[in-house]
């Protein structure tokens, strides 16, 4: 059943607009409005918060909503006004799914920001289907994790069958990040709001499911394949012209299970076998010879944080839990953030580096603006869901889906917008 839209009044709603990421997603749609015809509200549990918020920011919605996740038919009034439900209360664990329930039963498509791979897998469980037969996007993780090394991940693939009729057999990405000048803030990394995902994460009782390739993979035999040729490495390694490749940072277990899912989806909907293939990504960090050491050794630090939330996420839950709990307690709480003169001056890269089944290589480059975790997240999320909104701009497909399954290919260049550069070498 395909959804009815035509009377809806608000093309994306951003929910959870008085947070950090979210006060710049509603500063991002107030630029983008003055450009396009995009009908657009904010809602957050306290109207009088948000509107005082959003001043600070110089965000100006049309439209103002109260929403609160303990609310149900607040949600579902909400949802049921508009296109696109841009949802950034979190910890997901604890507070997504009711949103999520609301955007089907009211029609409308649905993006957050989680990273807590649990989570995701028990809403695909529950709401596929259902999502599938209401003609909603579900998209989950559609932030700095895991929207631009997903669609990477897929103009590479699309590349080398549209060239060569070849698959992917490995796909390499590295991470180049180059902060604004001065001193580093201790704020300048993980958000309060990321922080209590991670601990919500580790002390969750399914947690080990974050340890596994194939956590969102639907096909047994399709999921047994991504385990045996893709585990999930933690530990750092030598990369080209003398780079350190250190663990994805906040997390190295959010883009594998990600990537995974979008190859067979994608897979299934083109009439194609999935195939399989080995992911690797890190943090490059690179220098001279002589920095050699001290690159290594924050490399080794890396890996230390990853193996560590391995071991909670491992953990019996008599370890587990109280350890997650702790750190929830001694950690930054939801709210706390970068500074917003701290914001705009990160310049980050991506490069992919992929071969064929035959052994041709392909490389997917992206040059980007603005600190990675929430400025540049913000402005992507944003205009992923000006996508969403917009009849025929991605393709038909609903249900839980990814980033790359929802999105497709045409739209990349909008993106460029949002400070995101994609370019395939030739």
């Amino acid at each position: 059943m395909v959804r009815d839209v035509s009377d809806r009044d608000l093309d994306v709603v951003v929910f959870g607009a008085t947070g950090v990421t979210g006060r710049r997603v509603a500063e991002y749609l107030t630029e983008r409005a003055a450009e396009t015809d995009l009908r657009w509200a904010a809602a957050a549990r306290d109207t009088a918060k948000l509107e005082r918020l959003l001043d600070e920011v110089g965000a100006d919605p049309p439209e103002m909503i109260a929403a609160d996740v303990s609310d149900s038919s607040a949600l579902e009034t909400m949802a049921s006004r508009a296109r696109v439900v841009l949802n950034l209360v979190g910890p997901y664990t604890l507070y997504g799914r009711p949103v999520i329930a609301a955007c089907v039963a009211g029609g409308a498509h649905y993006a957050d920001l989680t990273g807590e791979i649990q989570f995701v897998r028990r809403m695909i469980d529950e709401f596929d289907r259902p999502a599938a037969a209401a003609g909603v996007k579900i998209v989950e993780v559609c932030g700095f994790e895991a929207l631009p090394a997903d669609v990477m991940i897929l103009l590479a693939a699309e590349s080398a069958r549209e060239r060569w009729d070849e698959g992917l057999a490995a796909a390499d990405l590295e991470v180049a990040v180059k902060p604004p000048g001065g001193l580093p803030h201790l704020s300048d990394g993980m958000s309060g709001g990321t922080f209590q995902s991670l601990a919500a994460v580790a002390g969750a009782d399914d947690a080990g499911v974050i340890l596994d390739p194939a956590a969102l993979v639907d096909d047994v035999a399709v999921a047994a394949a991504v385990r045996r040729v893709s585990p999930i490495a933690v530990g750092p390694r030598r990369g080209s012209q003398s780079k350190v490749i250190a663990p994805m940072a906040p997390a190295a277990f959010i883009n594998p299970a990600v990537i995974h899912r979008s190859a067979a989806l994608i897979a299934v909907a083109e009439g194609r076998l999935p195939q399989p293939f080995r992911y690797r990504e890190g943090v490059a960090l690179g220098g001279s010879s002589a920095s050699l050491p001290a690159r290594l050794a924050l490399a080794g630090l890396m890996s230390a944080t990853q193996v560590g939330i391995r071991g909670i996420a491992r953990a019996r839950p008599t370890v587990r839990e109280p350890v997650a709990n702790l750190l929830a307690r001694l950690g930054p709480s939801s709210g706390y953030g970068p500074a917003a003169d701290r914001l705009a001056d990160w310049r980050w890269t991506m490069a992919l580096h992929a071969r064929t089944t035959s052994g041709r290589a392909l490389e997917v480059r992206l040059e980007a603006d603005g600190h990675p975790g929430y400025l540049a997240t913000a402005r992507l999320f944003g205009e992923a869901g000006m996508l969403l909104a917009h009849d025929g701009a991605t393709p038909e497909r609903a249900g839980c889906l990814t980033p790359a399954a929802a999105l497709g290919s045409d739209g990349v260049p909008r993106f460029e917008r949002a400070g995101l550069r994609f370019s395939l070498a030739s």
